[in-house]
């Protein structure tokens, strides 16, 4: 599932990290730290690798 805008890249990418033992998830906020609890490192991968160029900053409702 890529990402639909540039900060929930950004979330994803944060997750990620703190998936992988990267970043202590202590650090991880909001978005990102729900994603790291309930999405698959797998689906985190291909929402954190999508393109940001022509992203929204934030995705619209």
């Amino acid at each position: 599932m890529p990402a639909k805008s540039q900060a929930q890249q950004k979330a994803a990418g944060a997750a990620l990290s703190a998936r992988r033992g990267d970043t202590p998830k202590s650090e991880l906020k909001g978005a990102s730290k729900s994603m790291a609890e309930s999405m698959s490192e797998k689906e985190l991968e291909e929402m954190a690798s999508t393109q940001r160029k022509g992203k929204p900053e934030h995705a619209g409702d």
